[in-house]
């Protein structure tokens, strides 16, 4: 199976909770401001942000908890 996520670095905020949530993310060099958060979800391995960032654009991103790790759903 191939999988549909490709690595990406993500710059997050720590609220009072604690939970990370995403600000911003890089792709290919390019810096993306996350403008608003839609959605999020949880399934047993991961964390999901289905967000819009400053280029008018939707994205998902998934994040494991357990290494830390980013992925951009391509």
């Amino acid at each position: 199976m191939i999988s549909r996520y490709s690595r990406v670095r993500v710059e997050c905020y720590a609220g009072y909770r604690g939970e990370e949530e995403p600000r911003r993310f890089f792709r290919e060099e390019r810096k993306l401001e996350i403008i608003q958060v839609l959605d999020r979800w949880l399934d047993p391995n991961h964390r999901y942000f289905k967000v819009r960032a400053d280029d008018e654009e939707v994205y998902l991103l998934r994040h494991d908890p357990n290494t830390g790790e980013w992925e951009l759903d391509d």
